[in-house]
C-alpha cells in the first residue's frame, strides 16, 4: 500500500474516531447538564471538531477567519447569541404564552428566546440531531471568537490593537453609519480577520439584513468580546440543558402530538380506513403537481410545466401560489399547521374529490375502478425525528371502540442529499441506507430505480446512502473513504436510516401496517461535499433544484395513481 493511500486511510480513520468522539462526549454533557465550551469541559469537543475539520466549516484550523462557515452557521441560529453568554437549551416549556417574543433562525425552524441581555434559550422539540446541531455550530462559533481575541490583546492586562478600538467605535456608534465610516469599518475588520478588504466586503453584503446593515461588524465585535472577557476576566460562556428537556428527550412527546392531531383530522372526514400513502417532502411539489396546471391554464401560455413550476418557487410570485393553494383547498387538499412543535406541516389530499381530467399526470385505467387513495405530504424531518414521528404515525389508533390499523401502501421519502459524484441538481436513487458510526444497514427494495428518471436531462445515480449523525461533520477524507469503499455510496443525508427503522419496524415487527408495504427514495442534490465551493455553506441551490423536486414527485404520484 502506497504511503499516499495509507495516509487517506488514517486520515479517514481520523475522522471517523472524531464524529464517535464528538457524539459520545456530546451526550456526556447533555446528562451532566451543562458545560462551558471553551473551558475544561468543552475541549474533548473543540479538539475533536478541529481535528475533524469538516468541510462546511472551511478554514476553522486555521489562523484566518472563517466566513463562509460563519454565515452557514448564524443563519441556524438565533439573532443576537453573539452577545449571549448563557446558552440555555429547553423543551417546549410554556415561553410561547409569555412576553418573550420567538426569534426563527432563517435557516432552521425553532423557537428561541432572548431572556435578557446575557441569555438566550433554544427549544428543542425536534430530538437529538437537533442538539447535536446546535453544539457543533456554537463550538465552531466560540472557536472563532477566541481567533478575534487572539489577535487583537497585544499584552496581559488587557490591552487591544488600534483595530479592535476602531472597530467598538463603529459598533457602539449610535448613528447610522455612511458608507465611508462603514469602509473604514471594514478595512479594521479585515485586519482583525486576517482577510482582504474585499472579501470582508462581499461577505458584508451577505450578512446584511433589513434590520441590521452592519450585521457582520455587529457579530465580530460581539464574538470577539465576549471571547476577551473570558481570556482576560474568566467570565466563560455556558450552555446549559434545562432538567426537563433531560427528562423529555427520547419519548416520542412531540411526535404523539403531531401523529394523534393527524389521525383525528381523518377520521373527522371519513379517511382513517381508505388506502393511504404516506410522501414526505416540501409543501409546494405535491401541490403543485395535481393542481398548478388548472390553476394557472391562462398564466402558462407557451410555457412548459417546470417553467411554470420554476415560476412558481421564485418569491415574487405569492399570486401565483395563492392561486393554486386556493384551487387545492377546494378539491379535496386539507392543510394542518403544525402546532405540537414538531414544525411538521401537513397536507392530506382525498383524491375522490379531484378531477384527474384537469390534470397532468399520467393515470392508469385501473385508478379509476379502484378504492380512491388518501395522499398524506408531511414536511421534512430533521434526522432522528424522522423515526420519531413515522413511528407514532403508523401505530394503530382507538376510534370509535375499535383499533384502527392504517391501510398504509406506500411511504415515499423525496429529500435533499449531499451527492459524492455529480454535482447539485443531480438526482439519487438509494438501495440501502448505511447508518454512520454504526454497525446498521437498511437494505430494502426501492419502487424507484434509475431508469424511472433518466432522460429527462438531469444525471441519475443508484447506489448506497450514509445516514449521517450530522452534515456539518463531514470532511473530504472520510467522504472518499465511504465514495471510493465497497459500499458504492453515492451520497449522504440526514433521516433514511431512521425513516426506514420506523418502517421496518411497523410493517415488520409490530404488524401495524401491511408487512408489503411499498417503499420509494429519492434524494435531489443540495451540494457536492467533495468539490472545494460546492458544500452548503457556498448557498442554496436556487431554481436548479426545480427540474429534479418535480420529476421526484411526478413519478412518486404516476406510481401511486397507476398501482405500480
Amino acid at each position: 500500500m502506497s504511503n499516499k493511500k495509507l495516509h487517506a486511510r488514517t486520515r479517514a480513520q481520523e475522522s471517523s474516531s472524531a464524529i464517535e468522539r464528538m457524539y459520545i462526549t456530546m451526550r456526556h454533557l447533555f446528562n451532566r447538564g451543562f458545560y462551558k465550551p471553551m473551558g475544561v469541559s468543552g475541549e474533548t469537543l473543540r479538539e475533536a471538531l478541529l481535528l475533524l475539520r469538516p468541510e462546511i466549516y472551511g478554514s476553522i484550523s486555521e489562523e484566518k477567519a472563517e466566513l463562509e462557515g460563519l454565515l452557514y452557521v448564524i443563519d441556524r441560529l438565533p439573532e443576537g447569541i453573539e452577545e449571549c453568554r448563557f446558552i440555555n437549551l429547553t423543551s417546549d416549556e410554556g415561553y410561547g404564552n409569555s412576553h418573550f417574543k420567538a426569534i426563527i433562525p432563517p435557516k432552521r425552524r425553532r423557537n428561541c428566546y432572548r431572556i435578557d441581555d446575557e441569555q438566550m434559550n433554544i427549544e428543542i422539540t425536534r430530538g437529538r440531531s437537533e442538539i447535536y446541531d446546535i453544539l457543533t455550530h456554537i463550538t465552531f462559533l466560540f472557536v472563532e471568537s477566541h481567533k478575534i481575541s487572539k489577535r487583537v490583546l497585544i499584552d496581559e492586562n488587557g490591552s487591544t490593537t488600534r483595530d479592535w478600538i476602531k472597530l467598538e467605535k463603529a459598533v457602539l456608534s449610535k448613528d447610522k453609519l455612511s458608507q465611508k465610516e462603514r469602509e473604514i469599518a471594514i478595512t479594521h475588520t479585515a485586519n482583525i480577520l486576517g482577510r482582504t478588504f474585499n472579501e470582508l466586503t462581499e461577505a458584508h453584503k451577505q450578512f446584511t439584513s433589513n434590520t441590521k446593515p452592519d450585521r457582520l461588524l455587529h457579530i465580530i465585535y460581539w464574538l470577539g468580546k465576549l471571547a476577551i472577557d473570558e481570556v482576560m476576566n474568566n467570565d466563560k460562556r455556558t450552555v446549559t440543558f434545562s432538567p426537563v428537556l433531560r427528562e423529555r428527550l427520547g419519548h416520542h412527546i412531540h411526535g404523539e402530538i403531531w401523529s394523534d392531531r393527524i389521525k383525528e383530522v381523518l377520521h373527522k372526514n371519513d379517511l382513517l380506513k381508505r388506502p393511504i400513502h404516506v410522501i414526505s417532502a416540501n409543501m409546494h411539489s405535491v401541490m403543485n403537481s395535481l393542481f398548478a396546471s388548472n390553476a394557472l391554464k391562462n398564466s402558462k401560455t407557451k410555457k412548459s410545466i417546470f417553467e411554470v413550476y420554476e415560476a412558481l418557487s421564485q418569491k415574487d410570485n405569492q399570486a401565483l401560489r395563492n392561486k393554486v393553494n386556493k384551487e387545492a383547498l377546494q378539491n379535496g387538499m386539507i392543510y394542518i399547521e403544525d402546532t405540537s412543535g414538531t414544525n411538521i406541516d401537513v397536507q392530506i389530499f382525498d383524491t375522490d374529490k379531484i378531477d384527474f381530467s384537469k390534470t397532468d399526470i399520467e393515470i392508469g385505467k385501473g385508478f379509476k375502478n379502484t378504492e380512491k387513495p388518501v395522499i398524506f405530504v408531511m414536511d421534512y424531518a430533521f434526522g432522528e425525528q424522522a423515526y420519531e414521528t413515522i413511528d407514532e404515525l403508523l401505530k394503530p389508533i382507538k376510534a370509535d371502540g375499535e383499533k384502527v390499523h392504517l391501510n398504509v401502501e406506500s411511504v415515499s421519502i423525496m429529500g435533499k442529499a449531499g451527492i459524492l459524484e455529480g454535482g447539485k441538481g443531480d438526482i439519487m436513487i438509494p438501495s440501502a441506507h448505511i447508518f454512520e458510526g454504526t454497525a446498521d444497514n437498511y437494505p430494502f427494495k426501492n419502487e424507484l430505480c434509475k431508469s424511472d428518471l433518466e432522460g429527462q436531462g438531469v444525471d441519475v445515480y443508484e447506489g448506497s446512502m450514509i445516514t449521517v449523525l450530522g452534515t456539518s461533520l463531514q470532511n473530504k477524507e472520510i467522504l472518499k473513504f465511504f465514495y471510493n469503499s465497497t459500499w458504492n455510496v453515492i451520497g449522504l443525508e440526514m433521516e433514511g436510516a431512521h425513516y426506514q427503522k420506523a418502517i421496518q419496524a411497523a410493517s415488520k415487527v409490530r404488524g401495524s401496517i401491511n408487512p408489503n408495504v411499498k417503499v420509494r427514495y429519492a434524494y435531489y442534490a443540495s451540494d457536492n461535499p467533495l468539490e472545494t465551493g460546492s458544500t452548503l455553506a457556498s448557498g442554496g441551490l436556487g431554481t436548479s433544484g426545480v427540474k429534479p423536486t418535480y420529476l421526484i414527485t411526478r413519478k412518486i404520484l404516476q406510481q401511486i395513481f397507476n398501482n405500480n
